[in-house]
């Protein structure tokens, strides 16, 4: 979010450059391996500092570490090629695929073809190493046997380049200056307007969307309709389920799975970043070195052991201390914020129970999990242990009940490598078989506030026929040269 960048002149253009961004610290990121005594490693912002941070810990594995970043560069080059493919239209697409084109175009699907597991281990046998250089998969939620290799890179990549930053002023700075921008264009934002199910004419081409209001259901007739539901949501629930055969849409849908459910414990601690000693960075958190193995065994789980065992990854932040004005706005106060992943099924029965009137059993396995989680970030930050003054955590149903999450997944659709063949690429596009009704954010591209972004960007370009993509290329590269 610097200087001249995809994401920062997309943000821009957003926000009319209201929304503004804090740079994390030079260490944006250490991963603690191991439960008691975890060895840390500082993952460190900028090209020559994150290899030599990597050396100063692994200094015998040099020729691992310029393998892994040579592959970054390789992986990062062929992104143009995958993004061109994804706003080409569909039948273009698949006939570039079908007849094997494609690969003339771009890299990407050949190193989409190996798992971070596989690429990781033809680099070096050091399992810290290879922990460390894998220790982000929390971000797109799939473990490093069944994630394609250009998924990662892109988001090491991501931070390897370019660095880490937060909104000053906080995540709900993003929505704050985005909606003023919608509005003066003629749209609206809505809140508490669920939509229920997607109008389709006597044509079959899509003419707008079903509100359920309490007072009675609200047609909302429009020329098109652009989901951001998800694609479970918007083929299996929000069309009627004849149109979704009709158009064959369960053939796309069986190209790809549910991503895996998460948790996240909400904290608030007395006292400032200073006296807590809090910096605006993240920690990753491992039991094990074998990232795979830990995931593996914590997933299989039964609901009644969930908070019996350390949890094998944890993601745990401090938002405050990486807001400028948070002291400004709340004197003395601290925020923790602490994610992980978690099969679904351990909350599932409580999923259709209404929201804090779920009973004392849900209570109770929420509460053993958060615990958990609380006993495991206070080994690794103990001056925080009895400073708290609010603890919340949403689970998996608290996910479907906010964010309309099917499974609880928070970033979509999986990760996995099926998801990125050229094949499935080419079914996972903006513009749907069925008239006037386009798909965009994270499902269509990848996760994340980028990947939703990104995904926005194939969505207007199917909408408007229009290749904004070199659009907004052509803007940075004037934002560039004027500066």
């Amino acid at each position: 979010m610097c200087g001249s960048t995809m994401n920062k002149v997309l943000f821009d253009q957003l926000t009319e450059g209201q929304l503004q961004w804090e740079k994390l610290d030079d260490t944006l990121d250490v991963v603690a391996l191991g439960s008691e005594n975890p060895r840390k490693f500082p993952i460190v912002q900028g090209n020559e500092a994150f290899k030599k941070a990597l050396l100063e810990k692994f200094p015998e594995e040099e020729k691992a570490i310029d393998g892994f970043l040579l592959l970054l560069k390789k992986v990062r080059k062929s992104m143009m090629g995958y993004v061109g493919l994804r706003a080409l239209p569909q039948w273009v697409a698949k006939l570039l695929v079908k007849t094997g084109l494609v690969n003339y175009m771009t890299n990407y699907f050949k190193y989409a073809s190996k798992s971070v597991k596989q690429t990781l281990d033809e680099l070096t046998d050091n399992q810290d190493l290879k922990a460390v250089l894998a220790y982000s998969f929390g971000d797109y939620g799939t473990p490093p046997k069944d994630a394609p290799f250009t998924m990662h890179a892109t988001l090491i990549s991501h931070y390897y380049y370019n660095g880490g930053y937060y909104p000053i002023g906080g995540a709900s700075e993003i929505a704050f200056h985005m909606i003023p921008v919608i509005e003066k264009a003629g749209g609206a934002v809505l809140v508490r307007a669920p939509v229920t199910q997607i109008l389709i004419d006597d044509s079959g081409a899509a003419c707008g969307v079903r509100v359920h209001k309490s007072s009675g259901d609200i047609d909302i007739h429009a020329p098109m309709v652009i989901s951001d539901a998800g694609l479970y949501n918007t083929y299996q629930s929000l069309l009627p389920k004849e149109v979704a055969l009709k158009h064959g849409l369960d053939s796309v849908l069986s190209r790809v799975r549910h991503g895996v459910g998460a948790v996240s414990l909400f904290v608030g601690l007395r006292g400032t970043k200073e006296e807590l000693g809090l910096k605006a960075q993240n920690c990753w958190a491992f039991t094990e070195n074998d990232l795979d193995a830990g995931f593996e065994e914590y997933i299989s789980r039964n609901a009644e052991d969930a908070g019996k065992a350390d949890v094998p990854l944890l993601f745990i932040s401090f938002p405050s201390s990486k807001d400028p004005t948070h002291e400004q706005r709340y004197p003395g106060k601290s925020t923790c914020t602490i994610i992980t992943l978690c099969p679904y099924e351990w909350f599932e029965k409580w999923e259709d129970e209404r929201v804090m009137k779920r009973g004392e059993e849900y209570k109770d396995l929420k509460m053993a999990v958060a615990a958990r989680i609380w006993d495991q970030t206070c080994r690794l930050y103990p001056q925080i242990k009895d400073r708290v003054e609010y603890f919340e955590m949403g689970t998996p149903v608290t996910n479907k009940y906010y964010i309309g999450a099917p499974r609880g997944e928070i970033y979509g659709i999986d990760h996995n490598m099926a998801r990125f063949t050229a094949e499935t690429a080419t079914q996972l596009h903006a513009q749907t078989p069925i008239p006037n009704l386009y798909l965009t954010g994270q499902d269509i591209f990848c996760c994340g506030l980028a990947g939703a972004l990104f995904g926005s960007l194939l969505s207007a370009n199917s909408v408007l026929n229009r290749n904004v993509i070199f659009d907004l290329l052509s803007l940075r590269n004037k934002i560039a040269k004027n500066k």
